[in-house]
């Protein structure tokens, strides 16, 4: 949590309490459900939270925005975004119901009243959203598959509706591979820590 506070000064006392609860309630739902990989939770706010946050280092999401978070696992990187970001509405989905099942117990846990979760793969969500999130569930051309159609058009926040994607590496030739315009921000660029060297937050928005 210190790291956190560190590079989330402006956090209430509410939400540093959300974050503060978040590690037990994964540690016991691990005990239950290899939700995270066992050895990452000594590293778990490094590695989960704050990784997940690397999103709110390019945007600070307008009230009302809708945010679409697909194969989200345990609930990252949407549940951080929704403590950060509680006038905006998330709908967390994956296509493994345990895992939904545990997204729902954190958000109860944890009261937050901005979070949907659904078991149910991309491509059957219905409606549209300003962005969708996701953590390198796959190659960014196939993403762009399962979610093409779920982004609207209008905008209202900062920089263009689209694709936030958290992913490592060299991600140029995906990138090109897309078919959209994007921008890569290396996430070492907001935290010193060695973990985020290879990371990037990877914007993707349509072309023209």
């Amino acid at each position: 949590m210190k790291q956190i506070r560190k590079y989330f000064p402006e956090l209430s006392d509410k939400q540093i309490q959300q974050l503060d609860l978040l590690k037990d309630i994964y540690v016991d739902w691990n005990s239950k459900i290899n939700v995270i990989s066992r050895k990452d939770m000594d590293n778990f706010y490094e590695h989960h939270v704050l990784h997940s946050l690397g999103i709110a280092k390019i945007i600070s999401f307008k009230p009302n925005t809708s945010i679409l978070d697909v194969g989200t696992g345990g609930g990252f990187p949407g549940i951080p975004l929704a403590i950060l970001f509680p006038k905006c509405e998330f709908l967390l989905v994956d296509s493994i119901g345990k895992k939904i099942k545990v997204v729902n117990s954190v958000v109860e846990s944890i009261g937050l009243k901005n979070v949907k979760a659904m078991h149910i793969r991309a491509d059957e969500v219905d409606g549209d959203f300003d962005f969708v999130v996701s953590r390198a569930v796959t190659r960014l051309p196939d993403f762009v598959k399962w979610v093409k159609g779920k982004i609207k058009e209008r905008n209202k926040n900062a920089i263009p509706n689209g694709i936030l994607y958290l992913k490592g590496g060299d991600v140029q030739e995906e990138l090109m591979q897309s078919g959209l315009k994007g921008k890569v921000f290396p996430l070492k660029d907001f935290f010193a820590e060695p973990f985020f060297e290879t990371k990037n937050l990877i914007s993707l928005y349509r072309k023209g």
